[in-house]
């Protein structure tokens, strides 16, 4: 996320060339704004999936539990589109996805509101926007942290972007308070990163509890 904001400072082409590494959409003809829009709702998803996840699987399984968590989501991110190349395979692993993610999104859009408070972002317009905006998403689970990063930061996500050169129409996350701006790719990292150390501490505690008892 930090290399596309780097590359959208050089040019609006180096920025679109890097947020095709790390978003399923078309990129070619993306402005500025909608790249940082494009790498802001990255960070948020995976913040579940990349982060969040992983460490609840970790604890409750394992290794094992954590790859097999990671290589479910890892399936999900190659195949899991509505084309009709990938749609069988497609379909089953997003479901599958869909499913391991569906606690720990909703723990990640709390975590998030936390950080947003810690931070000094507004973490109380980050909690109204995910109640309001949860289910403004195909996902069960993706408008979760979505709208948690949207409310804090009061800018807009979603909406309908190009995927394989066809619309798809996506509802908006937030309210569009102020436009996204590149400063706000680096917060929304901010907040991952406390997100997940208080996960950490967290998960640490009550392996210390469940090992006294």
């Amino acid at each position: 996320a930090v290399g596309v904001m780097n590359a959208l400072h050089r040019s609006l082409a180096d920025g679109r060339r890097q947020v095709g590494r790390i978003v399923g959409r078309d990129t070619a003809e993306l402005t500025s704004g909608e790249i940082v829009r494009a790498t802001i709702e990255t960070v948020a998803e995976n913040t579940t999936d990349g982060v969040i996840s992983p460490m609840i699987y970790l604890a409750l399984g394992g290794p094992v539990l954590a790859m097999g968590f990671k290589a479910a989501s890892t399936l999900d991110s190659m195949v899991g589109y509505l084309d009709e190349k990938y749609r069988d395979i497609g379909w089953s692993s997003a479901r599958l996805d869909d499913l391991l993610n569906w606690i720990p999104a909703r723990v990640c859009a709390l975590l998030l509101c936390l950080a947003a408070l810690v931070l000094g972002y507004d973490g109380k317009n980050a909690w109204r926007i995910v109640r309001r905006d949860h289910a403004n998403h195909k996902s069960p689970n993706c408008a979760w942290s979505e709208a948690a990063a949207a409310g804090a930061l009061h800018i807009q996500l979603g909406g309908t972007h190009l995927y394989f050169g066809k619309p798809v129409e996506k509802p908006t996350i937030g309210d569009d308070d102020r436009p996204a701006e590149e400063s706000h790719i680096r917060a929304t990292c901010r907040m991952m990163y406390v997100a997940s150390g208080v996960m950490a501490l967290i998960l640490t505690g009550i392996g210390g509890l469940i090992a006294l008892i």
